[in-house]
């Protein structure tokens, strides 16, 4: 950029009030300071756009690179996944006897069911048959079966005591 000195600066603010005035100097420098304030902004912004562009395109050209990798690896897995398979059928007619016999493929798969597991119950790592002689419980309460289990006896709900 320009380099200007104190005594440029200096110089051409004599001359603007010699050639402009003491009246509307104010008025002009105001003016002066809002347009480079323009032209400051506009150039931030310009680069701004300029280091977004660069960084778009080096994350085109990662992109294409993480996609050729992936592509590689996906023909060398199904290269050698092709190869084993070829020994499995080489192996198989070779052998046809093990096939016949022993058919692992020929019992159903049995389907999968997920476990039944108590959300409300918090189990941690304490064996069951622990929290059972302790007495600490193992199955989930209500609020109102709690209450009701801590009622001290012959109190009976929703009677209030009449005197």
């Amino acid at each position: 950029m320009i380099d200007f000195g104190f005594d440029k600066l200096a110089l051409i603010g004599a001359v603007a009030l010699i050639v402009i005035g003491p009246e509307k100097l104010p008025r002009v420098a105001r003016t002066v300071g809002h347009l480079l304030g323009k032209a400051q902004r506009y150039v931030a912004d310009v680069k701004a756009e300029v280091n977004r562009s660069i960084e778009l395109e080096e994350l085109k050209k990662m992109k294409t690179q993480f996609e050729d990798a992936a592509r590689d690896v996906e023909q060398t897995v199904n290269r050698e996944v092709g190869e084993a398979k070829a020994g499995f059928d080489d192996i198989s007619k070779q052998w046809p006897s093990v096939g016949s016999e022993h058919d692992v493929l020929a019992e159903p798969v049995p389907e999968y069911r997920r476990p039944k597991k108590n959300w409300r119950l918090k189990r941690g790592a304490t064996p069951q048959w622990y929290k059972r002689q302790r007495g600490i419980r193992t199955q989930a309460q209500s609020g109102a079966a709690r209450v009701a289990r801590f009622r001290p006896p012959g109190v009976r709900p929703g009677i209030k005591g009449r005197s």
